[in-house]
């Protein structure tokens, strides 16, 4: 073809170009997001999952790839709002209803969130994610044993998986029981040794056992491995201030709440570093209007009575 006329070559360019149907439009649209996220750029990933939907409506995979961009910017909102499309046009999505569950949960619907976990089960067999699922809503609503079963279950289909292990030894440490949980960590452990969370959650235990130097170690190993989770940073900003490093402390709980204003534990371990240093007017703002939401949270109600005594 280079032998032939510009405007020979130009007409044969448009020719073809003509000719592309729609899902091949649609599906370099689709491939393009996809480069975005592969990119971090989520916000131009919307954008031509955008166009692909504005070639085809009912494109599931487009909805779904959508959802997961907004998750990436933690549009919770909008991202359920787009696995709920996909599974519109595709009811058994597997992924998109799975993807709706877990921001169903971070979102705050734990109810809606069970019901998708039921639904998922209910349409793949020999699958980890249904009873994951369950047993995130279950732990979300309280309910602790059936969530161990729940993710007893998961792990029985997918045993070297080791954030089943963590979630297991998660609820082993609201019920107190510190030795079963840090067993299980091990074993976790020993199936993926650079699993931030497990390290979290030891570094929890060992704080709650009033070994803070241990806490502070494995806290510091789970920031090692992942440098952009906030609960990490207000967990060692509190291990510091009882360790009586008060300012060091504070910085990294400032830093927290600057990655997650929303975090209530970042907002008590404030009103800890305050009552700690002796301020009463700032430890009470803190304090008091979280004892109004949060009555049984650990530790606010010892430091609120100690703020008070100031």
């Amino acid at each position: 073809m280079k032998n032939l006329p510009l405007n020979l070559f130009l007409f044969f360019v448009l020719l073809s170009a003509g000719c592309d149907s729609i899902e091949d439009k649609k599906g370099r649209f689709l491939l393009k997001g996809n480069e975005k996220m592969e990119e971090n750029d989520p916000k131009s990933a919307i954008e031509f999952y955008q166009e692909a939907l504005a070639l085809d409506s009912t494109f599931a995979d487009a909805y779904y790839n959508k959802g997961m961009a907004h998750l990436r910017l933690n549009e919770l909102e909008e991202a359920i709002v787009d696995f709920s499309k996909a599974l519109e046009k595709n009811p058994i999505f597997v992924d998109a209803l799975f993807q709706r569950g877990l921001s169903y949960l971070d979102n705050g619907e734990f109810y809606k969130a069970k019901a998708d976990a039921q639904k998922l089960e209910s349409q793949v067999k020999d699958d980890w994610r249904p009873y994951f699922l369950m047993g995130l809503s279950e732990e979300k609503l309280k309910d602790f044993p059936a969530a161990l079963r729940s993710f007893q279950k998961a792990t029985d289909l997918d045993p070297d998986n080791s954030d089943l292990l963590v979630n297991q030894a998660t609820i082993y440490f609201y019920q107190k029981e510190y030795a079963t949980a840090l067993l299980i960590l091990e074993k976790a452990e020993g199936i993926n040794p650079l699993e931030p969370n497990l390290h979290n959650l030891r570094s929890m235990i060992f704080f709650d056992q009033k070994n803070y130097e241990g806490a502070l170690n494995a806290v510091e190993k789970a920031i090692s491995l992942d440098k952009g989770q906030a609960y990490f940073y207000n967990n060692k900003g509190l291990y510091l201030l009882f360790l009586g490093q008060y300012e060091e402390g504070l910085t990294l709980i400032n830093q927290s709440l600057a990655m997650n204003d929303k975090n209530p534990f970042a907002l008590r371990n404030k009103g800890i570093y305050y009552t700690l240093t002796g301020d009463k007017v700032e430890a009470l703002t803190y304090l008091e209007e979280l004892a109004a939401s949060y009555p049984d949270m650990d530790l606010l109600a010892e430091y609120l009575d100690k703020a008070r005594a100031l």
